[in-house]
């Protein structure tokens, strides 16, 4: 009876982790870090996430390269008037600021890197829910304009 016992012991273990593992794996705080951001035109481009305030502080900063097909989408708890500084910021970048209907609300093409403080903030005049990053250049090359709508799914542990 034992060795039978031990024979299912890894197949009970690989339930336990097929039914479990997602619960335990957003509690650890290890979780999938990338979406897919789509374009009115159809290209996308695939943008880590920046949700909790330590990850929305850090931001790109130090980053030495952003990629054509990258960026970085911060979402935060409600719709505001957020600013960006690029202190600490390398490569110069496309901010795009979004609001609760993805929305475009807002766009800064090529904001230079802040070699030093003082740091200029850049921000909307309206509230954004959400603050897309691209590499500069990339706004024009999408031709994204305001009220442009852009696409995405956030996974389940983003509380929007």
């Amino acid at each position: 009876m034992r060795r039978k016992q031990l024979k299912n012991l890894p197949v009970t273990f690989f339930l336990f982790c097929l039914l479990l593992w997602p619960e335990l794996y957003c509690q650890t705080g290890r979780r999938d870090k990338y979406i897919k951001v789509f374009f009115p035109n159809g290209e996308a481009v695939t943008a880590e996430l920046a949700v909790s305030p330590a990850e929305r502080e850090k931001g790109l900063m130090f980053r030495q390269e952003l990629k054509t097909e990258q960026g970085m989408l911060f979402v935060f708890e409600e719709e505001d008037q957020y600013t960006f500084w690029m202190k600490n910021t390398v490569i110069p970048l496309d901010i795009i600021w979004l609001n609760s209907h993805r929305q475009i609300v807002h766009i800064e093409e090529n904001v230079p890197p802040c070699p030093a403080e003082p740091c200029p903030s850049y921000g909307p005049d309206k509230k954004a829910l959400f603050v897309l990053e691209l590499k500069a250049g990339r706004a024009k090359e999408l031709g994204l304009k305001l009220y442009d709508r852009l696409e995405f799914i956030l996974p389940g542990w983003v509380k929007k």
